[in-house]
């Protein structure tokens, strides 16, 4: 993935990192049983209790299908740790009088980054907030503090050596891990494949074969969707204010719940049930919101799960707002609010919108199948479904189709657990196992946090001291080469310039996991890149002045290392094995996708500024590394008689080439980089333009496969859309060079019926629309004023209420402003020649490379015109 994609997430994750402890507060009044003893049960949260103020741990008995609650008995407590000795802190009164002091331990501590054991003060609290998240914690009492960011249920987690998502049982009152490495079949043979591997990524394995290969059970769930009444119906009711009744609710459990409730807000017409409802659901109708609120908060509390696609901003923070003004007690409200999650007093709240938000999980797990974060858009690329198609908003629709359009809504968001045998749900658990974080997290954090936390979590089993960001990039900050791209802080990879033209028989091999490989072959981590050992300093890394440690394996390079192998050895190959009953391949299957979401990111997270192990010099030189296998490989290629016609970071495009070249490239990479080189795809033809980054082919299955090109982007108006994809079919249908000159006719033709279209006046102003989401109040956009506000301050001054959420449709029209919302224009003021020059940006990248003159095309006035 780019670093981009890691920066953009990081920006968004920031805040949440530093945020307060997320604890349950002392009113919630529901309580699991905590028993003294019981069976093995998978751990599927780690929270703080604010009433018990102590850790609470939440367990799942996969046989009666129940949540278990088990708190904290060891007596830990939080803490954060200084280099400032023990007797100059006990002169500090302002740390010794502060109310939520408790004790000063000392403790020596590896720091990796000067290579020495160090003793550090370690200040012990009453509680998490007295460490941090407040005006007056500890950690702004001190100059300088480790380890003092991280929230409390997760420092708890490394300390106790959590993994969650895995299996524990209760003994005597006393929490412990139900796993090892000798109770799993396959063990011996997989720990086998790591025989010449150092003693580190060997140590590696031996503890997380258990981890991997453990199965994840099916988990009891609850799929929710919501309807609120609005009276402007397409307005998104506000959560915050919750003004309006909340209509109807849908309910899907794995149990075979299937029920949706109605607020029986007018008169049922029997003649009027023509809708789309199963038979088998159960539908209530209800006179009393309040009433069928309560009811969602029984059934809710019936389940391990409770899935929601959106939950946390919209469904689960309406019905708290809303039960609240409808004066249903706390006590009977077993949700509760943070920053920017709605949570579970018992059990888990999983938004499935910010699990597949993920860019890692969109582009890595599901292999960028859907390009919109929409529940419609994920579930017709996942599960081949949409949502009810009605050209009406929920607060127009009958009661029977409000009923069929909440329920479908429910189903689709509970499909996407269930299909491909829970695929979802297990890489879920698979994440919270690899990074130590509990269910709630995971499902809301990105890979960056993930890898954070996984990184935090070998530290503390290490008794490494986690190095403040500052101090890395002090040390390890400095970069030597320079930034081809404006804005960048290094030299990045190689992407060769394109030769225009179409191309056919073309083979694409790839570097396999070229970032990941490059961390585990020579070595990358922050502290061996540059270290202080003189005898290190002549293992230089190409093309700059950076040098490797040869004296330590880096603790970065033996996770990635051990994560690649296991993916490469024994669980990609072992998923696809007739040999293996279909249970067993599919969970291969999943275990290592989930590597793979881990070892693609593994790069971009260390050249994003807001990571906690951001290291500029280890990303310089993991490009640096890639620049010189990448280089080195084409220069022998060309050698072997190959014809490069483009190349981009970790893939070579090469026309025509025999079997034999490639076996000898294949051979040659391995030999001499240590990587491995893949053959990646085939195109049946391909076509370049002069921009990089940019081209279009048809694979040999017939799939077409687009790169860069904007056709497909979701705010292009749907005339553009329409003619674009009707483009892509005359493509693919070519086989050869004679099919070819057809499919360059055909798209003429498109191209001038489109344009013949617009110069008439023929589109309507829903075909020339564009739709964006307003993701704010108008009041804040105050740097700039995008097109889609322009068209929302000119509905507000029709008296049209506007908020944050509402979809505005707006066409381009002539005039100052530019733009004006479709239900204050009329087709004669729409300015056609700044759709024009859409039309060109469109099918321009295709027409490069296909040789192609927009202005001669649209200057054909008949068909004869083309010969």
């Amino acid at each position: 993935m780019l670093l981009e994609s890691y920066e953009e997430e990081e920006k968004e994750e920031v805040s949440r990192a530093e945020e307060e402890e997320k604890e349950i507060p002392s009113e919630i009044a529901f309580e699991a049983e905590a028993p003294r003893n019981l069976k093995p049960c998978m751990l599927l949260s780690v929270s703080y209790s604010g009433k018990k103020k102590t850790i609470l741990c939440q367990l799942y008995n996969d046989e009666n299908e129940k949540i278990y609650f088990w708190y904290d008995n060891t007596g830990h407590k939080p803490y954060c740790l200084t280099d400032i000795p023990n007797e100059e802190i006990i002169k500090n009164s302002h740390v010794i009088n502060h109310k939520g002091f408790e004790r000063i331990d000392l403790i020596d501590k590896y720091d990796l980054l000067r290579d020495k054991t160090v003793r550090m003060t370690k200040i012990v609290a009453k509680d998490p907030l007295s460490i941090g998240g407040r005006k007056d914690s500890i950690r702004g009492l001190l100059p300088k503090a480790w380890e003092a960011k991280i929230k409390y249920h997760e420092c708890y987690i490394y300390d106790m050596q959590l993994i969650p998502g895995m299996f524990y049982k209760i003994e005597d009152g006393n929490l412990v891990p139900c796993f090892s490495y000798q109770q799993l079949e396959s063990n011996e043979e997989i720990l086998s494949l790591f025989t010449e591997s150092d003693e580190q990524v060997k140590e590696l394995a031996f503890k997380y074969i258990p981890i991997f290969q453990t199965p994840v059970p099916e988990i009891k769930r609850l799929a929710l969707d919501i309807e609120v009444y609005t009276p402007t119906p397409n307005r998104i009711p506000d959560p915050q204010e919750a003004n309006d009744p909340v209509s109807c609710v849908a309910l899907i459990g794995s149990d075979g719940l299937k029920r949706v409730l109605m607020l029986k807000y007018e008169e049922l017409n029997e003649k009027e049930q023509n809708f789309s409802l199963p038979k088998d659901v159960k539908l209530e109708f209800y006179n009393s919101e309040k009433k069928l609120i309560e009811e969602i908060f029984k059934t809710i509390l019936n389940y391990a799960v409770l899935i929601t696609f959106n939950g946390d901003n919209f469904d689960l923070k309406y019905l708290w707002h809303r039960a609240k003004k409808l004066g249903i007690p706390d006590k009977q409200i077993p949700i509760y609010l943070t920053k920017d999650a709605a949570m579970l007093a018992i059990g888990v709240h999983v938004d499935l919108y910010k699990f597949f938000h993920n860019k890692s999980i969109q582009v890595y797990a599901f292999m960028q199948k859907y390009k919109e974060n929409t529940l419609d858009a994920i579930a017709e690329a996942l599960l081949g479904e949409k949502k009810i198609q009605l050209n009406k908003y929920p607060s127009e629709m009958t009661p029977y189709e409000l009923a069929s359009y909440c329920y479908k809504d429910a189903e689709l968001t509970y499909n996407l657990t269930v299909f491909d045998s829970s695929l979802v749900m297990k890489l879920m658990v698979l994440f919270m196992r690899l990074s130590r974080m509990p269910m709630e997290d995971v499902c809301r954090l990105g890979i960056s946090r993930w890898i954070q936390s996984l990184l935090y979590a070998i530290h503390r089993e290490k008794g490494y001291l986690i190095p403040l960001p500052e101090e890395i990039l002090a040390i390890k900050g400095r970069t030597v080469t320079q930034a081809i791209i404006k804005g960048k802080k290094y030299k990045g990879a190689i992407v060769l310039e394109p030769t225009p033209g179409v191309y056919f028989s073309v083979t694409v091999l790839d570097f396999a996991s070229l970032y990941p490989s490059i961390i585990a072959r020579w070595n990358l981590s922050y502290e061996t890149i540059n270290c202080l050992h003189s005898e290190c300093i002549e293992n230089k890394v190409p093309d700059t002045t950076h040098w490797i440690c040869k004296k330590r394996r880096g603790t970065i390079s033996s996770i990635i290392a051990l994560f690649r192998d296991i993916r490469v050895k024994w669980y990609k190959p072992m998923s696809k094995s007739i040999d293996l009953p279909k249970f067993k391949r599919n969970w291969y299957n999943v275990v290592q996708q989930a590597l793979k979401v881990f070892l693609n990111a593994s790069y971009g997270v260390f050249g994003a500024e807001s990571f906690a192990f951001y290291c500029p010099s280890m990303a310089e030189s993991t490009t640096a590394i890639a620049r010189y296998a990448i280089t080195s490989t084409l220069n022998y290629a060309r050698e072997v008689g190959m014809t490069i016609i483009y190349g981009d970071t970790d893939s070579l495009f090469i026309h025509q080439p025999t079997q034999e070249q490639i076996e000898l490239l294949l051979k040659w990479s391995y030999q001499n980089l240590g990587i491995d080189l893949d053959l990646d795809k085939r195109y049946r033809y391909i076509t370049f333009s002069k921009l990089k980054k940019n081209y279009f082919g048809i694979l040999e299955d017939g799939n077409y496969d687009i790169k860069g090109l904007i056709g497909k982007k979701r705010n292009t108006p749907e005339f553009l859309k329409k003619a674009f994809m009707e483009t892509i079919f005359a493509l693919s249908h070519v086989q050869n060079r004679e099919n070819f000159e057809e499919a360059r006719y055909k798209i003429k033709k498109i191209i001038q019926k489109c344009y013949n279209n617009l110069k008439d006046r023929k589109y309507s102003l829903v075909d020339l629309s564009f739709k964006v989401m307003l993701s704010k109040t108008i009041n804040h956009y105050v740097k700039t004023t995008p097109q889609h506000v322009k068209a929302a301050k000119l509905l507000q001054k029709f008296g049209v209420e506007v908020r944050s959420g509402d979809i505005i449709s707006y066409v381009k029209v002539s005039g100052p402003i530019g733009v004006k919302p479709i239900r204050l224009s009329s087709i004669v003021e729409v300015d056609i020649e700044k759709y024009i020059e859409h039309m060109k940006t469109t099918f321009g990248q295709i027409m490069d490379a296909l040789g192609i003159n927009f202005d001669e095309v649209i200057g054909i006035k008949t068909l004869d015109d083309f010969n």
